[in-house]
């Protein structure tokens, strides 16, 4: 990428928060010669979810999921790496083994891109609240999912639109010392990206037929966290708490994150009726994180009933799971295809507020809005990327959904235009239907860039 080197005015933009969209269009800016005030409330302000101050801070997972060419969001990786992304390049760097996915550390991630940040001299950090939204200069409101009840009214009246909300859940994460290895095994879906001989990066607990019916019916019994008036609000599809599942059908969870297949014990070959993984959370392996368990029951309950998963009978918990609010806008009628608020141009929205989800999603629509900025910055018109690339497809369902039942999305090949199904007498596997797709967005994403960056 060619770097912008001609001098912007004497322009500042604002950035309300320091999350992962935040940091990643600061960074953005900063690396194109345009001062940023970065605000962020934590740690003087605490959200249900963190547990510290550091910028980006990854709180219902530690994985950016799939990273590979067949997979949209592995698409998506591809597409941040090449556009100069500080999120996937501290996600390199604190990567830990999860298969095919990208799995990170995450108070080193954390950490990284903290220190990046705070190494950039164009990059002031301003802790606090903001409740009131700058009345003039270029603006950026990436305060997340968990925005504060003074910046959400703050944005209500800016917009004059009601929110958005859905609930979303996080998952445990257990103490690997308290697990009775002699009934779990290591070993990745298929032996995938492991080499002959090796261990997996994924930790197995096996159940039988009685044990899994035991546990989906301790599932469904349990006690669950109140909503607390808030009982219509919907789940998030992505984050739906196992217990959840359970009570859609006994053999739901068996067909999500419980799937045995591809899971065969590596010594004995037996086939397991139903299976609960857990991925390493940090780079030592010392915690592990409850693979799909995310969860709306009482801690008392979690304890209780996750104590019948085999090897997890005196299992220690780092951190339990929990249950929080997240609210976005309503994108299409109120954003333009480069983020930008249509009645008031100069501020634009960028993360899961603006109804992307997930925390790559997040950070490309940062990526997206720093790179905007500038161009407006420098007095410039931005452009958004082509419609045929990753990014240019979740900008298109930003803003160009229909408004009615708009709903958060993460990034797949549905949003993408297709690939083809054969050529001559070859009919294209969906893998390499995917990968076409993935080849194509990123040539015209290259032909994007040395038009924009030229």
């Amino acid at each position: 990428m060619t770097s912008i080197t001609s001098s912007p005015q004497d322009r500042t933009v604002t950035i309300i928060g320091a999350g992962l969209a935040g940091s990643e269009a600061a960074w953005q800016l900063a690396r194109r010669g345009i001062s940023v005030r970065l605000h962020e409330m934590r740690p003087l302000v605490m959200t249900p979810a963190h547990n510290s101050g550091d910028c980006a801070e990854l709180v219902c997972s530690n994985t950016f999921r799939a990273d590979h060419l067949e997979n949209a969001v592995g698409l998506l990786h591809e597409e941040m790496r090449r556009m100069d992304s500080l999120i996937m390049a501290c996600g390199d760097k604190a990567r830990i083994p999860a298969g095919t996915a990208l799995a990170v550390d995450r108070e080193q991630f954390a950490h990284l891109v903290t220190e990046a940040l705070k190494a950039e001299p164009l990059i002031e950090f301003i802790p606090g609240e903001v409740t009131r939204i700058p009345a003039d200069g270029l603006v950026l409101i990436a305060s997340g999912p968990l925005t504060s009840d003074g910046l959400y009214k703050a944005i209500q009246e800016l917009t004059g639109e009601e929110h958005l909300s859905f609930f979303d859940a996080i998952a445990p994460v257990v103490d690997a010392e308290s697990i009775d290895m002699d009934l779990c095994y290591w070993k990745n879906r298929y032996d995938k990206n492991v080499e002959e001989g090796e261990a997996g990066d994924y930790l197995n607990c096996p159940m039988n037929k009685a044990q899994y019916k035991a546990f989906v019916k301790e599932l469904v019994a349990a006690e669950k966290v109140a909503f607390k008036g808030f009982e219509n609000i919907p789940f998030f599809d992505g984050c739906m708490p196992i217990e959840e599942m359970a009570e859609r059908g006994e053999d739901t969870p068996r067909f999500g994150p419980m799937k045995p297949v591809g899971l065969d014990h590596p010594e004995t070959g037996e086939k397991a009726y139903a299976v609960v993984q857990l991925r390493r959370d940090n780079r030592m392996g010392s915690l592990l994180n409850m693979v799909g368990f995310q969860t709306k029951m009482t801690y008392g309950e979690q304890k209780r009933v996750f104590s019948m998963i085999p090897g997890l009978a005196n299992a220690g918990f780092f951190r339990l799971g929990s249950l929080h609010r997240n609210t976005f806008i309503k994108s299409p009628a109120l954003l333009d295809g480069t983020l930008r608020l249509k009645k008031e141009p100069r501020i634009l929205f960028a993360g899961q507020i603006t109804g992307v989800e997930g925390y790559v999603e997040s950070a490309s629509m940062g990526l997206m809005a720093g790179r905007f900025l500038a161009e407006l910055a420098m007095d410039r018109d931005p452009l958004a990327p082509p419609s045929d690339t990753a990014h240019g497809a979740l900008l298109g369902h930003i803003s160009g959904t229909r408004v009615e039942g708009f709903q958060p999305m993460n990034i797949n090949f549905g949003l993408l235009p297709a690939g083809k199904k054969r050529e001559g007498k070859h009919r294209y596997s969906r893998a390499e239907r995917r990968r076409s797709v993935s080849d194509r967005a990123l040539v015209s994403l290259m032909q994007w860039l040395n038009g924009v960056d030229a």
